[in-house]
């Protein structure tokens, strides 16, 4: 059984920072793609980064230069570094496992991210 564990969320302030980690079991990690999306209230959930199984390296225009993701293949995990962060950056944030060779796509639960003073 595939799980897609995300982990820390928060609260946090303008200007500041938070590291997400998504966990992954139950798949051969290092065969997926790895992306986190996110659905703020009322709108659509979009593309945040997305890192390949080569390690190549996509954001949405919006968080370039403030976000990073990263990988570990050797810890199953995949990680998002958000600097910088702004308000507009609330939402749920979800980690997505992508295979397009197999045809299979796997999702966490989503953690929360609030950006507020």
């Amino acid at each position: 059984q595939v799980q897609l564990v995300e982990s820390g969320g928060g609260l946090v302030q303008p200007g500041g920072s938070l590291r997400l980690s998504c966990a992954a079991s139950g798949l051969i990690f290092r065969y997926y793609n790895m992306n986190w999306y996110r659905q703020a209230p009322g709108k659509e959930r979009e593309l945040v980064a997305r890192i390949t199984t080569s390690g190549n390296t996509n954001y949405a225009d919006s968080v370039k230069g403030r976000f990073t993701i990263s990988r570990d293949n050797a810890k199953n995990t995949v990680s998002l570094q958000m600097n910088s962060l702004r308000p507009e950056d609330t939402a749920v944030y979800y980690c997505n496992a992508n295979s397009p060779v197999r045809g299979t796509d796997y999702w966490g639960q989503g953690t929360q991210v609030t950006v507020s003073s």
